[in-house]
């Protein structure tokens, strides 16, 4: 016999808490959870100064296991974690741990700068930094005189 934790309400509470960032913080990547994903990470994403930081929690997988894009403004992260259990067994599971497929999309705003992003795994946290780009400060134009 399995036993299956079911949590009906998990969606749409990171669908309100995610509605409540983007509300306060309109500056910020905006997310998309993807709709081919088995699982979703849990992801946070911070405002600095000159970047943005973001750490998502991929307990399990291995550096070849992660897949990062951009393309047009999109951030993709991509992976697979597989399942612990080997083969079928009798008796008593207890399963917590989601396994397959996530896709994690986030738009970047147009002040991120797209080609110095960097990307660090460690201790099953994924970071990637996306620093801004360095503001254009008006310049004054002199007039010569004819």
């Amino acid at each position: 016999m399995n036993v299956l934790h079911y949590e009906p309400w998990v969606l749409m509470n990171r669908l309100q808490r995610d509605l409540a960032h983007a509300l306060k913080h309109p500056a910020a990547p905006t997310v998309d959870h993807g709709v081919d994903s088995s699982w979703i990470p849990a992801v946070d994403i911070e405002e600095e100064d000159t970047q943005f930081v973001l750490q998502a929690d991929l307990p399990g997988l291995q550096v070849k296991d992660i897949e990062i894009t951009l393309e047009k403004g999109v951030l993709t992260l991509r992976g697979q974690r597989g399942s612990s259990v080997q083969g079928e067994k009798t008796g008593f599971r207890h399963t917590e741990r989601a396994t397959g497929a996530f896709h994690r999309r986030f738009n970047l705003p147009d002040t991120a700068n797209a080609s110095g992003i960097s990307a660090r795994f460690s201790n099953g946290v994924l970071q990637v930094t996306i620093p801004k780009q360095a503001e254009l400060t008006p310049q004054r134009i002199t007039i010569e005189a004819a």
